[in-house]
């Protein structure tokens, strides 16, 4: 029977997840401003509109499929038709018979996120993730040897976009290959503070207000199967902690509070993106690799 995994409707944003490929007229219900018929008028004629409906058609017959949509919402009604939108997209060659075979890792599969708008908001980009099946959990890859793909709305954006998927595809491997390392990697108890703590300062953020939930909380298991002190567990208790809140802190005043979920579709993809680095950093430290550079802000947008 199908099932849905996820649809939210959050503060922010409007999102669904299944666990098949979404139908046409799921994502015109969930994620209308994938069908825009117009770029916002906003935008000046050298702006190359296709919409992003048009550009799905074109990967799902490359054998990309999408089993999440998510759209921000806007305070401007004028720009709703048109406001930033996410879809995360499988491969067909990832599955066998409808299961995933080689670049599944354990509870998690590969997937790209195709991120747009038509009101200039954001250029069609192109990302690397992984996705838990245990937790329905999404994370973003920010690696070097996986190239994060960005096509302005100039020229001939359908073929870029194309281009710019398989690029992404053929960068999973070397994901796979980072993630395997990871769980072979153990970390001490000072090591996993010390991540934890760097994940602390990415999501809370502001520098005059302190964290309301502590380096241990945040490096708290919510399953039995994250319990462990290998680098790859360390991490998912990190990511999903952040992303999905729930904890039980203190906020500036002192008072009780509960920390929330992350909604807002940029800082989700931020503070996605620098969580992986910082993990990937602490790998090569560990494997005895040049550390890649700096991590990136969580707020800092994915627009064009």
């Amino acid at each position: 029977m199908d099932h849905m995994l996820a649809t939210r409707f959050g503060r922010n944003v409007n999102s669904i997840r299944r666990d098949r490929p979404l139908t046409t007229e799921e994502l015109q219900h969930h994620v209308p401003s994938l069908f825009a018929e117009s770029a916002h008028s906003s935008r000046s004629e050298r702006y190359a509109y296709i919409p992003t409906i048009a550009v799905l058609d074109a990967l799902r017959k490359e054998g990309f499929m999408p089993y999440s949509a998510m759209q921000s919402r806007c305070l401007r009604e004028d720009k709703t038709p048109y406001t930033k939108h996410m879809l995360r997209l499988r491969h067909t060659s990832q599955l066998d018979h409808g299961q995933f075979k080689a670049l599944k890792i354990g509870d998690s599969v590969p997937e790209m996120l195709l991120l747009n708008s038509h009101d200039g908001t954001s250029a069609y980009q192109m990302l690397s993730g992984m996705y838990r099946l245990i937790c329905t959990n999404g994370m973003t890859v920010q690696d070097g040897a996986v190239r994060d793909v960005r096509v302005p709305h100039k020229g001939d954006v359908r073929d870029r976009v194309l281009q710019g998927a398989f690029e992404v595809l053929d960068g999973f491997t070397r994901v796979i290959e980072k993630v395997d390392d990871m769980r072979l990697i153990t970390l001490d108890d000072t090591e996993q503070e010390i991540l934890a703590e760097a994940a602390l300062s990415v999501r809370f953020d502001d520098p005059a207000t302190p964290a309301p939930v502590t380096a241990s909380q945040i490096n708290t298991a919510r399953r039995w199967e994250d319990r462990g002190n290998d680098l790859w567990r360390t991490f998912n208790r990190l990511q999903e902690n952040a992303i999905k809140g729930a904890q039980q802190g203190r906020n500036a005043k002192g008072k009780p509070m509960q920390t929330r979920p992350v909604q807002g579709m940029d800082r989700d993809v931020g503070i996605n993106r620098a969580l992986w680095l910082l993990t990937e950093r602490m790998r090569a430290l560990k494997a005895g690799e040049p550390v890649p550079g700096d991590v990136p802000a969580a707020a800092e947008p994915v627009a064009a």
